[in-house]
């Protein structure tokens, strides 16, 4: 059988080894860090490879994913459970740590008999029967490390950007015990520079961190493997604006490569050189591509407003805040829009609007938008840097090519000149 179009480019879970481009020899630097005795870090858009590049390193990792209103202790519990040991969490705080591990399965009594001999001096055994789960009291994270340690298996935490700030600060903490204790953990997230680093100042020489950016070239390259793969030669000109139009982002270009192909009717590998010349490809690949965003970005409009109509003051904020957010340039949201000037935008549009309700209520903007199952951040606020950035950069494309109108545009209009919904709303509760 050919090789299908779909096995070269698109976005999926597996790694496509026919589109799959070290950049950089990026593969190489960070398999060299993993034997270290090091954190790893992998920060970068959604969708720029982050996962491709840790699946190709560590095939077989305990992988813990993030979801807003997770804990550190959540955190834990994950990763212990992939082993066959449920924990029980008595208090924690950044470094210290106390609980009981019992287990749940064959695997995780024999993790936690082995490390209990091991740390024998310090902790005592409550059950160690066959009729009932061996447990274990622990009083620190020693315990937990060794466990994962024991069983020669990373652990891996992605989508760290939907822990809350003091969530993260907390495991920047704990990050700095786990690595006294001789576990390297590795890190996925979406964030500005060094941001574990700037939460812990313990972890400069204690943590790597790779930034997954592309640059042109790199995705050129990205194209020319592929197509190479399937006997299909690009025109200049369409294999240049399919770099433009991929906003820096591996992922982003890996759909838009594979509409094109569908709108130019090649679903596998040629048996003789074959010329894609046609940018209108290109057009009609967008245009359809957003329409299948459409749901998507709809959804995330909507439950912005949902959250905003849900509150008794501050939805005009809101309302103006996400308007002024989103008419901002690509490159601004992509780099990251400061505090003053989504302040400057929204303010603009509505002078009473005040600088302290506009901060208050972006540290709530990722509760506004996360879906069902904790997930779904658009954009993101970084209290740190006090900064507005996209965290899917396909909505940067989405906008440009659909014709329906967001949801908070029709919102501000309903709200007339009540002054209420220009209040502070530092005391409203969360909306979960």
């Amino acid at each position: 059988m050919a090789k299908q179009v779909s096995d070269v480019f698109g976005v999926a879970t597996e790694v496509r080894p026919d589109s799959y481009v070290d950049r950089g020899r990026l593969d190489d630097d960070f398999a060299k860090y993993l034997k270290r005795n090091v954190h790893v870090s992998i920060r970068g858009a959604s969708k720029s490879g982050k996962s491709w590049l840790r699946q190709k390193a560590v095939p077989n990792a305990i992988i813990v994913q993030c979801r807003l209103g997770k804990t550190v202790e959540d955190i834990y519990r994950e990763a212990l459970g992939a082993l066959g040991i449920s924990l029980t969490v008595r208090e924690s705080r950044a470094g210290t740590f106390s609980g009981q591990v019992e287990a749940s399965a064959d695997l995780g009594k024999a993790l936690i008999a082995k490390v209990a001999a091991k740390l024998i001096a310090g902790y005592s055994r409550t059950t160690s029967t066959e009729s009932e789960p061996l447990s274990q009291n622990i009083d620190d994270l020693r315990f937990v490390s060794q466990l994962i340690l024991d069983s020669k298996r990373r652990l891996v935490i992605e989508d760290v950007h939907y822990l809350s700030f003091s969530e993260r600060k907390r495991l920047s903490f704990d990050l700095k015990t786990l690595w006294d204790f001789g576990l390297y953990v590795i890190i996925v997230g979406i964030w500005r520079q060094q941001s574990l680093i700037n939460l812990n100042s313990d972890l400069s020489t204690r943590i790597r961190e790779f930034s997954i950016e592309w640059s042109d070239e790199d995705l050129k390259a990205i194209l020319d493997k592929g197509v190479s793969a399937l006997n299909i030669e690009l025109s200049a000109a369409l294999r240049e604006r399919l770099v433009q139009d991929a906003y820096s982002n591996a992922g982003l270009l890996q759909s838009l490569a594979l509409g094109v192909l569908d709108d130019a009717g090649i679903t596998e590998k040629k048996t003789r050189l074959q010329q894609v010349g046609s940018v209108e490809h290109l057009d009609n690949a967008a245009m359809e591509l957003a329409e299948s965003l459409n749901t998507l970005y709809q959804s995330f409009a909507k439950r912005t407003s949902a959250g905003i109509r849900s509150r008794t003051n501050s939805t005009g904020i809101y309302a103006h805040a996400m308007a002024g957010i989103m008419a901002q340039e690509d490159q601004d949201l992509i780099k990251g829009v400061p505090l003053k000037s989504v302040f400057q935008a929204a303010k603009q549009r509505e002078a009473r609007i005040l600088l302290p309700n506009l901060r208050t209520i972006l540290q709530k903007l990722d509760q506004l938008q996360i879906d069902d199952e904790g997930r779904g951040l658009v954009v993101t606020y970084d209290e740190g840097r006090e900064e507005v950035i996209v965290v899917d950069l396909q909505v940067l494309l989405y906008r440009r090519f659909t014709t329906t109108q967001w949801p908070w545009e029709g919102l501000i209009e309903e709200l007339g000149d009540d002054e209420n919904v220009y209040a502070s709303d530092a005391d409203s509760s969360p909306l979960w």
